[in-house]
């Protein structure tokens, strides 16, 4: 496909790297010559000096043949007006990213009116990927498939767990519990497990399982259940905001510590239920006085990364707390994974992940299409949940028969209102929604699963 990206910042270059690498065609938009430089040297991508909302730097990026067109610059009505040229111009489908809460509470209206294909939001969807955490606080990540239904979580196996030296076939009947482990990290080596393969204690699993047995399983295997009551959050930005929000919707005790006296008085309008502390999140006694010890859960959303670090390493040595840390730019993920900061949070992954599950469903219009999509352990993993159509090679063979690729795992099957874990005895049938996980890249159909 040829893709337009407007906006060479952070998100704009994950885009760019992702799609390039799934082999579509890509031209970065930016005013910033040096910046845009520095981008398509490193991608080896085409790049237009110019403004976004431009028709003539549009039509020079080739709009007027190309199949989609994403806005991402640093602002939401450069990105808006932007779309709305290019549906004129080149009436091709176009990608939004809108942040400003403001704007995002009538997003249907102006989604409508631009006629955006989509619109994302890394902050509220960051926002909502954290509370699925502080609902399972002993989990490092969990993402939801079937329209949730079922769960992929991933947790560390406890020390003296009953998983310790277990073999994977054995989990079912050893544990009475109907789950699928399908990814083990271990010494930062990622393994999609056999039947035959031998978990322990310390490796970091993701397992399937449906939404009513989660926390029967985790109690089983010796992880720590405890519900989240009062949730403290240092940096009242936007991500702040919307996670305030929904956590008070949740009737969860927020408290925000905010340097920015303006901000404060805005999160207090805003946020009528939530403490809102103007102060600096790293000032240890200032922390220490509102509580950080006895908090359930702790989120570090300042806006520099090294920040975050520090604060969540402090919070994870004075307290028992959950521990969400927000990363957006540090790229060294096996420095990171070594340090206990719990669990990790990048806007720019997630809205990438957003996009990319659309422009894989745009691609797929005739066959099985792709209705979610998660990137996993620093993009090395996929996890992806198909609708089963009738132009699907898998249908009506036993699973077991099914020539499928190396490194991937049929983990589960809904049908009908009923979400199963499968055998190699069952099959998939048409209009069956299954999720797969696997580590290549750039699946796009239930059909590629299958060895050509």
């Amino acid at each position: 496909m040829n893709i337009i990206i407007v906006g060479c910042g952070k998100v704009g270059r994950a885009l760019a790297a992702q799609l390039d690498e799934e082999g579509h065609e890509i031209t970065l938009i930016d005013s910033d010559e040096e910046q845009l430089r520095e981008a398509t040297e490193t991608l080896d991508l085409m790049g237009i000096i110019g403004n976004g909302t431009s028709y003539i730097v549009q039509k020079e990026a080739g709009v007027e043949t190309a199949d989609l067109l994403i806005a991402v610059a640093g602002m939401d009505e450069v990105n808006m007006l932007s779309c709305l040229i290019a549906k004129k111009a080149g009436n091709c489908r176009t990608i939004a990213r809108v942040r400003n809460p403001e704007y995002y509470n009538e997003i249907s209206f102006i989604r409508e009116e631009l006629g955006l294909s989509m619109s994302v939001n890394p902050e509220s969807a960051s926002a909502a990927e954290i509370v699925k955490l502080v609902q399972f606080p002993s989990a490092l990540e969990v993402d939801t498939f079937m329209r949730g239904k079922v769960n992929l979580i991933r947790i560390v196996v406890p020390q003296d767990s009953i998983l310790d030296n277990m073999k994977v076939m054995d989990i079912g009947q050893k544990v009475s519990a109907d789950v699928l482990i399908c990814i083990v990290v271990r010494n930062h080596e990622v393994i999609i497990p056999g039947g035959g393969f031998v978990i322990q204690s310390g490796d970091a699993i993701s397992f399937f399982t449906p939404m009513n047995n989660v926390r029967n399983f985790m109690r089983k295997v010796g992880v720590n259940l405890k519900p989240i009551h009062n949730v403290m959050i240092a940096g009242g930005g936007t991500l702040g905001y919307y996670l305030a929000r929904e956590l008070l919707r949740a009737r969860i005790k927020v408290k925000i510590i905010e340097t920015d006296r303006k901000r404060c008085e805005f999160l207090s309008e805003s946020l009528e239920d939530a403490v809102v502390i103007c102060g600096d999140a790293t000032d240890k006694q200032l922390l220490l006085e509102e509580g950080l010890e006895s908090a359930d859960a702790f989120t570090s959303l300042t806006g520099l990364d090294e920040e975050n670090i520090m604060l969540s390493l402090y919070a994870n040595m004075v307290s028992k707390a959950k521990v969400i840390t927000k990363i957006n730019r540090i790229s060294f993920e096996e420095v990171i994974a070594d340090m206990p900061i719990g669990s990790v949070i990048c806007p720019k992954e997630i809205t990438s992940e957003y996009i990319v599950r659309y422009i894989r469903a745009m691609q797929n219009s005739l066959g099985s299409n792709v209705r979610a999509l998660y990137q996993m352990i620093d993009n090395r993993v996929e996890a992806l949940e198909f609708m089963v159509n009738s132009s699907a090679k898998v249908t009506g063979v036993p699973l077991s028969e099914l020539k499928i690729i190396d490194n991937l795992l049929i983990c589960c099957i809904y049908r009908q209102g009923r979400v199963f874990i499968p055998t190699g005895k069952d099959t998939i049938n048409i209009n069956d929604n299954v999720v797969v996980v696997t580590t290549h890249k750039g699946l796009d159909d239930i059909n590629d699963i299958l060895r050509s």
